[in-house]
């Protein structure tokens, strides 16, 4: 479909460098055996709209018989978005579902009360030499919603709209942009794009969210008068007309954010909640293990092993 975005406003170098409030430089984050890159939360910023984590998943290489295996662990107060770029993941969870994801679906597990799952390689990507790369993130869902049932829907590449113009192909994963709807179930107003630019490309952000922000996966853009590379993340003063130009080798990112909740969120291991005493209970619910009898159950068919509570978060 075509898009033609008014430029003029918000160009590179009609942006003041104060137009970014917050510039975030990932740390490495280790998973239990798969290290990520984690951008969300940082020390001066705890979410970007209801985005709370967010996670770069290689590029990483695997050999013949090896294989990502995230054991079956807990979340609540949240929704799960896997977004592969390359390669492939298993999900399992304790709903039921158990789907391969692959480059450009969408894997959207909203936790509610308590959900757990797993994330591994499929079998068949083991009997050769694999790569995996992708975003990983997790959205606080609003007060109102943290005591709902548990869910998982996955939606196909050709089921996500994707927005084009000279020079730009972006794929809308979540919530609504530039008068489109991506078909995922969310409970609070959001946007998540894939964004390929072509070389010394224009791309504008929306702009009719409240919080914004972007981060580059390849490439780079300039900001106004000033270049970012990949595996950094940009967060927007609200309200400016925002517009980033592709460097020279083009760039490729990830545009999110949306409407702020009604404060922060407390954060344990993989628990997202409104108050403490949500994650107190879940970390007592999760530390018995007695699967399908309160908060948590594990997944059917991934049911042999699990990731402990941890002493310390």
């Amino acid at each position: 479909m075509s898009w033609n975005p008014a430029l003029a406003p918000g160009c590179p170098d009609q942006i003041g460098a104060d137009a970014i409030e917050t510039l975030i430089i990932p740390r490495a984050r280790d998973l239990g055996g798969f290290e990520v890159r984690r951008a969300l939360p940082a020390p001066r910023r705890q979410m970007v709209g209801p985005f709370i984590f967010f996670d770069q998943m290689g590029p990483a290489e695997l050999l013949t018989n090896q294989g990502i295996d995230v054991r079956p662990h807990p979340h609540i107060g949240l929704g799960t978005v896997t977004y592969l770029y390359r390669g492939s993941f298993q999900h399992r969870d304790s709903t039921g579902a158990d789907q391969v994801i692959t480059p450009g679906a969408l894997n959207w597990m909203v936790a509610g009360k308590g959900v757990t799952h797993s994330e591994r390689s499929p079998e068949a990507a083991r009997h050769g030499p694999s790569s995996l790369f992708g975003i990983q993130t997790w959205i606080a869902l609003p007060e109102t919603h943290e005591d709902m049932a548990p869910s998982f829907e996955h939606h196909g590449r050709d089921a996500l709209p994707v927005i084009r113009d000279a020079g730009i192909d972006a794929r809308l994963i979540l919530g609504r942009a530039y008068g489109e709807t991506a078909p995922a179930t969310i409970y609070s107003d959001t946007f998540y794009l894939d964004v390929t630019l072509d070389p010394r490309a224009r791309f504008p952000l929306p702009g009719d969210h409240e919080d914004r922000g972007l981060y580059v996966t390849q490439g780079s853009v300039r900001i106004a008068g000033q270049d970012f590379e990949s595996g950094q993340m940009m967060v927007f003063r609200p309200g400016d007309a925002i517009t980033v130009q592709a460097g020279d080798r083009g760039a490729r990112l990830m545009a999110l954010g949306g409407a702020t909740l009604n404060g922060p969120r407390h954060i344990w291991w993989n628990f997202v909640a409104s108050s403490r005493d949500r994650i107190d209970e879940a970390k007592r619910q999760w530390r018995a293990g007695r699967w399908g009898t309160g908060l948590f159950d594990l997944p059917p068919t991934d049911r042999a092993e699990h990731i402990p509570l941890p002493e310390r978060n």
